[in-house]
């Protein structure tokens, strides 16, 4: 990445501690300010509030992580009893929900190609009769980064540059490298899964945990799984470059004629299920998204099925307008101490108010069935309205208010001094232990070999000391062999003689240069 030294505006220096756009030096610019290392995020952490609040105002009108994208409505039905964990209506032996589905891509812009390498929003609506439940979760069961304050300069790194306006492998990998918790996440997404062949053939997973609550209000975890019935499939490097130029919307395409031919795509809902006091003792840290659950541990437990069987019959109202929320919960469900969930729950709601307006939850598409008595009033754009009732609460005239008081069925225990660290370690905890094992024991010979084409063809373009180096240490600390592989690969296409090895060694340029023109994440 070159540097320049001509800066726009005067009083810019580069080496002069990270700062406040006020002026004042932040405090960090990677731990959210916490009750004790596992506790939840303050309001008060104005740091991560301005960070979060100014990204969500950052691009109008596209959202800016998952802009392209498309989707469906279809309907949910409970085939399994999990009544003993949740109280949840639509979770109930039997129930029948309509649903909305979004799927799309997490870096490129609305105009991008559906088929370059990258993660897949996977975002799910539930119009229950107690209001809306929201799933916003990936095509992968963990993420890059583990503490919000680190989100917005993750999809900072994999935008684009301010010079050039271009994609920069060198600034994801500089990002990557130096955020050993990303480990787990880009392991899986270079392997054969960081390209699926349509969003009708990659599962869906919530990644973050999430809190059940029973009739008896015993508190479980659960992590959510959704796994496609039409099998797994994936694209080639070749493949998805070919696609990228001949059809940039082949995903959508592909969902929106298989629904219209009446070729229903269905997914799958299961459960791991955690006990509430488990997770204290828990050989990984269970609120962390860059780890998963061993399915030995805490077993897989079928719940349901959704089936999307209607196109919309307005992309922009109905899929474009469409806003997902973590924090829409209902009654028998909630959050956990994830920290980047609790980022979301504020975040997504704030950057649906700039992208669609203050009154987005009156738009068709996003409103309950269920009908509301809301005391938010005014803002732009506002259709349902109270008439004359009383705008306040308390008041004297009827209309109804909560007042309660005590702890919540829904939350958890927290205790300790505000502190900005990263979670409390568990005792098998660290950032490449479970992205060795996916590389090691779940990829095959052939996985890996072409996890290794992949990797290596994202370093030719761009990637420059000192990232270049730090990328190839990266590599070696999820996995000795490979990082070695992938180095030798990279020597070898780049024609450079490596030590006690043969130029043409490795991966020939036709095949790196596939791996090159799918390298976007």
């Amino acid at each position: 990445m070159t540097q320049k030294q001509d800066h726009e505006y005067p009083g810019f220096d580069p080496a002069k501690p990270s700062t406040t756009e006020s002026g004042a030096r932040r405090e960090s610019d990677a731990n959210s300010l916490s009750v004790g290392p596992d506790g939840p995020l303050m309001l008060h952490d104005v740091a991560l509030v301005e960070k979060l609040a100014r990204f969500d105002r950052e691009r109008v009108p596209e959202r800016s992580p998952h802009a392209k994208g498309s989707g469906a409505f279809g309907e949910f039905e409970v085939t399994h009893d999990v009544s003993q964990y949740t109280r949840a209506k639509f979770l109930q032996p039997g129930a029948t929900t309509p649903m909305l589905a979004r799927f799309s891509t997490v870096a490129g812009e609305l105009g991008s190609p559906d088929t370059w390498r990258d993660v897949r929003g996977f975002a799910l609506k539930f119009y229950t009769e107690d209001g809306n439940f929201d799933m916003v979760g990936n095509n992968t069961p963990v993420f890059f980064v583990r503490d919000p304050m680190k989100f917005p300069d993750f999809i900072h790194s994999q935008k684009r540059m301010p010079d050039s306006g271009l994609r920069s492998n060198n600034m994801q990998w500089d990002f990557w490298s130096l955020s050993p918790e990303s480990a787990h996440q880009v392991a899986y997404l270079m392997g054969d899964r960081g390209l699926p062949k349509s969003w009708r053939h990659m599962n869906g997973y919530s990644s973050h945990t999430y809190l059940w609550v029973n009739e008896a209000g015993e508190r479980f975890w659960v992590q959510y799984h959704f796994h496609t019935d039409q099998g797994v499939e994936n694209l080639t490097n070749e493949e998805a470059g070919k696609l990228a130029g001949e059809d940039a919307d082949y995903h959508r395409r592909d969902l929106f004629d298989a629904i219209e031919r009446g070729d229903f795509p269905s997914w799958t809902l299961s459960v791991q299920i955690m006990p509430y006091e488990d997770a204290k003792t828990y050989r990984f840290n269970p609120f962390d998204l860059t780890k998963t659950w061993s399915h030995k541990d805490y077993p897989l437990h079928e719940v349901g099925r959704f089936t999307l069987n209607q196109n919309p019959s307005n992309h922009f109202a109905q899929i474009e307008q469409a806003a997902f929320s973590p924090s829409n919960t209902v009654p028998g469900t909630g959050v956990s101490p994830d920290k980047m969930l609790l980022g979301r729950v504020f975040s997504y709601p704030d950057a649906h108010r700039n992208r669609i307006g203050v009154n987005f939850n009156q738009l068709p598409v996003n409103a309950p069935l269920t009908p509301t008595n809301s005391y938010d009033k005014e803002g732009q754009m506002q259709f349902h309205h109270t008439g004359n009732a009383p705008v306040y609460a308390p008041n004297s005239y009827g209309r109804a208010y909560q007042d309660a008081q005590g702890p919540v069925d829904n939350g958890w225990e927290a205790d300790g001094a505000l502190v900005r660290a990263a979670y409390t370690l568990h005792a098998e905890d660290d950032d490449f232990g479970q992205a060795h094992t996916l590389v090691r024991d779940v990829y095959s010979d052939e996985e890996r070999e072409r996890l290794v084409e992949t990797v290596a063809g994202t370093l030719i373009p761009d990637v420059e000391e000192p990232v270049l180096s730090n990328v190839f240490a990266y590599w070696r600390h999820i996995d000795q062999e490979v990082g070695d592989r992938i180095e030798a690969a990279y020597h070898a296409a780049k024609g450079d003689q490596v030590p006690g090895g043969d130029p043409k060694d490795g991966q020939p340029d036709a095949v790196l240069g596939e791996a090159r023109t799918n390298a976007g994440s």
